[in-house]
């Protein structure tokens, strides 16, 4: 039986456009990004800029379905939420649990081992585990109420873009004698063909996650304005900041060099800075990490909470702290998964990364989901009032089906590990889907694929 919805079990709104901003940038800017755009970089520095404009375009898409999907139903579940009333039960739960969830548990212990080696390679004798005790803090100050996440999540992200904004800079207006000149840049254009767009992935995660800020919106003021501007701002933000970072790192670091290092933002450090640049490169760490895990935690417990209110869950996702209006139970959840995988996998870190690698394919999954939900909820409610309307429907849906599909196929970085990461997340999908199918015939009661009246979720 669903939890009658009290003042005492709602969610505080509080949440302005600079927070939203820190929250879209914030889950973008991480180390996975960095090393990723660095490398893509190294491997053709022309191409990959095309890349990051497609990857940039492809994402103003997706911007655009996420805005008028969150504002139809603005509700903290997300895509469970939008899939549930354009598509049914079964297909919101799985890709929920299977596009985000899984993403965040082997994401999370991703970041943590990264952080760790990065820790260890620059401070030898640092303290241990480092990467962990931050992300204990980071879950810590989540739980702590919406307010304390707004304040430390403005604090890290603008923090972060600053220094970001000063590497790129520096980087891309050095004359040091030994800097690539970028007049390389354009004497390329003509071997530029279709190879580009396996680039494409790693561009990729210059933007994904801007969607983050959407389970937010039961938090945010003014959500009709407020979330559209958050996330176009957010966009260009990342596209300036991204395209300094991968011109500088073009300009001061030789390719190889950067395609062949494991923490190749270290490489683009130490070349403007020299070896006084580990305490900015520290700094710059444990900002990111600090940003993409507060997001990451804040977003994904309200995606939960959402699922629990549409009974998809149970009820005790759908709790909040009655003191900080939390929901406490989501946090610890998926928090918890995550330092349990890190623990376990401490001398296997190579199978997490293949786990995430996995998680990633499927979070692709989320954002062809999204397109098909718009386009169904257009045919579904032609007349329903929208505050957002998609501009040029339904030409950057279609785009992006057919763009994340391609990316699906493509999502591992080499043949070896292709048949690792369809197995596993064949194996995410079929686990969320066997624990869909039992909640849904034994608990919910419902059709797996019959939309919910719209009428209903709002």
């Amino acid at each position: 039986m669903k939890e009658p919805q009290t003042m005492s079990n709602t969610l505080k709104r509080t949440l302005g456009l600079t927070t939203l901003i820190a929250i879209g940038v914030g889950q973008v800017i991480g180390q996975g990004a960095f090393v990723s755009l660095l490398q893509g970089v190294g491997i053709s520095g022309t191409g990959f800029l095309i890349a990051m404009l497609i990857a940039f375009a492809l994402t103003l898409g997706h911007a655009f379905t996420f805005s008028e999907l969150s504002l139809m139903m603005p509700k903290a579940g997300g895509i469970s939420t939008y899939t549930e009333v354009a598509a049914g039960h079964l297909p919101a739960i799985v890709v929920t649990i299977g596009g985000y969830l899984s993403l965040a548990v082997f994401a999370g212990a991703a970041d943590l081992f990264l952080l760790d080696f990065v820790f260890s390679f620059l401070y030898p004798s640092s303290i241990p585990q480092i990467g962990l005790w931050i992300y204990l803090i980071i879950v810590f100050l989540n739980i702590l109420g919406v307010d304390v996440f707004a304040s430390v999540q403005n604090l890290v992200a603008y923090t972060m873009l600053i220094a970001l904004l000063i590497i790129g800079f520096k980087g891309v207006s050095s004359s040091e004698t030994q800097d690539i000149p970028f007049a390389n840049l354009f004497t390329n254009l003509d071997s530029i063909n279709w190879n580009i767009l396996s680039l494409t992935m790693f561009a990729m995660w210059a933007f994904l996650g801007i969607e983050f800020m959407c389970p937010m919106i039961e938090e945010t003021i003014q959500p009709e304005k407020n979330v559209p501007k958050a996330m176009f701002i957010t966009l260009f933000i990342l596209l300036l900041i991204y395209g300094l970072v991968a011109l500088a790192g073009y300009h001061k670091v030789p390719g190889k060099e950067l395609v062949d290092s494991q923490i190749p933002h270290w490489l683009l450090v130490k070349s403007i800075f020299g070896e006084s640049g580990r305490f900015i490169m520290a700094f710059i760490v444990i900002t990111a990490a600090g940003s993409s895990f507060s997001t990451g935690i804040a977003s994904i417990s309200r995606m939960l909470y959402g699922m629990s209110k549409n009974n998809q869950l149970p009820g005790i996702f759908g709790v909040v702290h009655p003191k900080f209006k939390t929901p406490w139970f989501g946090i610890f959840f998926q928090c918890g998964l995550a330092v349990s995988v890190y623990l376990a996998f401490q001398n296997s870190q190579n199978v997490v990364i293949l786990l995430m690698i996995s998680a990633a394919a499927l979070w692709l999954l989320v954002y062809i989901m999204a397109h098909v939900d718009l386009i169904i909820l257009r045919k579904k409610y032609p007349k329903l009032s929208r505050p957002y309307r998609s501009p040029l429907f339904p030409v950057f849906q279609i785009m992006g089906i057919i763009a994340m599909i391609y990316l699906i196929i493509n999502n591992s970085p080499s043949p070896e590990m292709t048949k690792g990461v369809y197995l596993n997340a064949a194996l995410f999908v079929g686990v969320t889907a066997l624990y869909a199918v039992l909640w849904i015939k034994y608990r919910m009661k419902k059709p797996y694929f019959k939309g919910e009246p719209i009428e209903k979720v709002l």
